[in-house]
């Protein structure tokens, strides 16, 4: 495993941490517990010293995952980081009590790495600034519950200069950053802007949700067959020394394997002239066909009137991938289709991608529609 710095914080961290977001499942809501537990431990015993979690998780479950994970002497071989739940804070007070329920969850004393969850405009304003969360985490850490500060980030560049500009405080943060997402929210102007602060900077969606993993067969192309279309996009993000460690979402044992191997390999500096040209390319032909910029992530479910939003979005961009009669019988299989979108925005107030979704399915409905004229 290789280390980078970690901002100004003293620390080293593994190139590669583990995302609790997407963990081995065995139906739709149930986790495989035993799998997941063995797949982190594994993955501290290789090497990976950044365990990485939030509250609502796997339906709040992926805490306490990783609280069973880190028994047996595991907590102590890893820096553990989850995220604070600011939408569901009302009260000044409620930030505590979040926080030790977390910490109960987690089976731990203390998080090292601590995170106001999907920071953006509107809750900087109405929760961060009103309910004075900063002065809540510098008390956490005070009482040591906590020891570094930061926050994740949902937003445009100009929101994400201004979160961190407004405290001098922030030891770290994490980015939505790859090959494809160089002027989406922070961007790599924002990498730039935090670290030249002293801040660290984590990378999440490293593969997109998954969709630079198997780009479309016209997107592979472009790839030389020396690496897989993963390693290249994860070592896109070690090449920069902007980056202090990037997360992977790893959902069976063969991900963590490969991704172990990647990171072994990595180090700053290691793009050359004809991979920079790949990524290039790669996205020019990405950006063409992509129609929505749905993760995946699922923070808009369950939608009240049974729209399956990420699966209907996921056929919808196969439609740009040449994928026309995949796209057309997953979507026609769907038991709820695009037209039945009611337009009341629950799901809008809830994406990180902010995507206008309502606005979307009118578009899904009318191809889907033309399709089967």
């Amino acid at each position: 495993m290789q280390y980078r710095e970690f901002g100004k914080t003293g620390i080293k961290v593994s190139a590669l941490g583990f995302g609790t977001m997407r963990l081995p499942i065995l139906n739709e809501e149930a986790v495989d517990i035993d799998r997941a537990v063995a797949m982190i431990r594994h993955a501290i015993d290789s090497g990976v010293n950044y365990i990485d979690t939030a509250y609502p998780y796997h339906n709040g479950e992926s805490e306490t995952i990783v609280g069973k994970a880190l028994l047996d002497g595991y907590r102590e071989k890893t820096y553990l980081a989850t995220k604070c739940p600011v939408w569901k804070l009302e009260k000044p007070e409620d930030f505590d009590t979040y926080l030790d329920e977390q910490l109960h969850k987690l089976q731990t004393d203390h998080i090292d790495f601590y995170l106001l969850h999907a920071l953006s405009r509107d809750r900087l304003e109405e929760k961060v600034k009103p309910l004075d969360l900063i002065k809540k985490m510098e008390k956490a850490r005070e009482e040591g519950k906590i020891k570094y500060l930061g926050f994740s980030f949902h937003d445009s560049y100009d929101v994400f200069q201004e979160i961190i500009d407004y405290y001098d405080g922030w030891d770290f943060c994490q980015i939505q950053y790859n090959y494809i997402d160089l002027e989406h929210q922070a961007g790599v102007k924002g990498l730039k802007y935090a670290a030249d602060k002293g801040l660290a900077v984590v990378v999440m969606e490293p593969l997109l949700g998954g969709r630079l993993a198997n780009p479309a067969d016209h997107m592979k192309k472009i790839f030389p067959e020396d690496r897989t279309p993963v390693e290249y996009a994860l070592d896109f993000l070690w090449d920069q020394p902007e980056v202090s460690l990037l997360l992977s979402g790893m959902s069976d044992e063969k991900q963590v394997e490969d991704n172990l191997l990647y990171a072994d390999r990595s180090s700053i500096g290691m793009a050359t002239e004809a991979d920079k040209n790949v990524y290039k390319e790669a996205k020019e032909v990405f950006d063409s066909m992509a129609l929505v910029g749905c993760t995946g992530c699922r923070y808009c479910m369950p939608c009240p009137f049974g729209l399956e939003i990420p699966d209907i979005f996921s056929y919808y961009n196969m439609t740009a991938a040449h994928k026309e009669k995949e796209a057309k019988e997953g979507y026609e299989a769907l038991a709820v289709k695009a037209d039945g979108c009611q337009s009341c925005h629950h799901c809008e107030k809830e994406c990180p991608q902010m995507i206008p979704v309502s606005e979307v399915m009118k578009s899904v409905s009318d191809l889907f529609e033309k399709m089967n004229a």
